[in-house]
């Protein structure tokens, strides 16, 4: 089954259980057995809701207090997300998502994303002003994630107002340098647009804040730094005859060392920064490189970069654009097309670092997954002319063409040469 058919049969048994199960819960004695269809912890929320919710109720209610502009001036999180306010709107735009940050009581602060997702969030109040906390607003991915301090997706019928019947919802809470959680980061759409992979956008997005949290929001992103890119795609000869043009920012090469390469392209993956002990981890491995020899590396980029890197846990604090990362973004809102095209080759081919060959895997397999669950045949075909050896991805783009397609013929020759 397709995955477009997969998600309406899971909406359609969730509505059913959702039909069964709520005149139930509703009324006395004890509630009937669940089965697998749902988690305990949305079980478990719907018995909790019902004493304030109805499950018919059109929209959130608003907060009340009518002073939402200055909660969000003075809200901790207003910093940090605004310095990440272009990726968050970018994320949400190009996925047909829209995003929005909560405080601790689960008020949302802060929306982005397009109009039309916007407009259709609205309808509901998920929108500045709108209360989402289980008392409010029942069983969702909000008020889930602040209960338990942990990620949650909810979808369709998972959610106990029918009105958010037709949303899946991806959230996850933000916490403070103390660890207390200061609200919630949430990306949202229709229930046929839910991936699997839009829960780690969701988490990455949070690292990235609370590493404004830690850092202090203005040294994240300095007004007057223009954007590095960073280019660690593609196949061997490819990547060396880039040689020091990997890094550019406002067309003058950095000239980094391969070494100092490895280092940017690990925090570029990895917004949330490292500590100091696992970043030496991910750069030598078991190799018996001296603390000085690894800091001296840190100490020339930074340099190279003008600062941009946090001092007492490794991460960027200046603007960086990196090709793996676009794939990856790519990948995690379900966006073929552009991963397929961004994906040049391996994570720096011939680097051997630890962390950067978990990377260059990671890349790999969920780029070639990919491929291989597209019903379209140009996805195996321009993977294909970079995996000139992977036979499989040449049977599958066989398998997809027409008899009479002329492009055939390239992925027989590609399989012959394969096998």
């Amino acid at each position: 089954m397709s995955h477009s058919g997969d998600l309406a049969q899971r909406r359609a048994t969730l509505e059913e259980e959702w039909s069964r199960l709520i005149p139930h819960l509703k009324g006395p004695g004890s509630p009937p057995r669940t089965g697998h269809i749902l988690s305990d912890e949305v079980t478990a929320s719907w018995v909790r809701s019902l004493a304030s919710v109805d499950p018919a109720r059109a929209s959130a209610p608003e907060t009340g207090d009518g002073a939402v502009h200055h909660r969000w001036s003075g809200s901790p999180l207003r910093g940090p997300v605004d310095a990440l306010a272009h990726e968050l709107r970018s994320v949400a735009e190009d996925a047909g998502f829209v995003s929005a940050v909560t405080d601790a009581s689960g008020t949302i602060l802060w929306t982005g994303g397009g109009r039309t997702m916007r407009r259709r969030a609205e309808q509901v109040n998920f929108a500045p002003g709108g209360r989402w906390d289980e008392q409010a607003m029942g069983t969702n991915a909000l008020s889930l994630a602040l209960r338990t301090g942990r990620p949650s997706t909810v979808f369709s019928a998972e959610h106990l107002v029918t009105a958010l019947h037709g949303w899946v919802c991806y959230c996850a809470p933000v916490h403070g340098p103390d660890g207390s959680v200061l609200g919630v980061l949430d990306l949202s759409t229709t229930w046929d647009r839910s991936h699997p992979l839009a829960m780690a956008t969701v988490r990455g997005l949070v690292s990235a804040i609370e590493a404004g949290l830690r850092n202090g929001a203005s040294s994240l992103v300095p007004a007057d730094s223009p954007t590095l890119r960073l280019t660690c795609l593609g196949t061997e000869n490819a990547v060396r005859a880039l040689g020091t043009e990997n890094a550019v920012r406002a067309g003058a090469r950095l000239g980094l060392r391969p070494r100092q390469l490895e280092i940017l392209t690990l925090l570029a993956l990895q917004p949330e920064g490292y500590a100091p002990e696992r970043l030496r981890e991910s750069l030598y491995g078991d190799r018996p490189v001296t603390v000085s020899t690894f800091k001296a590396e840190i100490s020339h980029l930074r340099r190279a970069l003008g600062g941009g890197v946090a001092t007492r846990r490794y991460a960027l604090t200046a603007p960086v654009s990196c090709d793996a990362v676009d794939v990856l973004r790519a990948l995690r809102t379900g966006d073929a097309d552009t991963a397929l095209r961004l994906y040049r080759g391996p994570l720096l081919p011939r680097s051997q670092a630890p962390g950067i060959e978990e990377w260059r895997t990671h890349l790999e397999v969920a780029v070639r997954e990919v491929v291989l669950t597209s019903d379209r045949p140009e996805h195996a075909l321009l993977y294909g002319e970079r995996a000139p050896y992977d036979a499989e991805v040449h049977q599958h783009a066989l398998r997809l063409l027409d008899p009479g397609d002329a492009r055939r013929a390239i992925a027989a020759g590609r399989l012959a040469c394969a096998l």
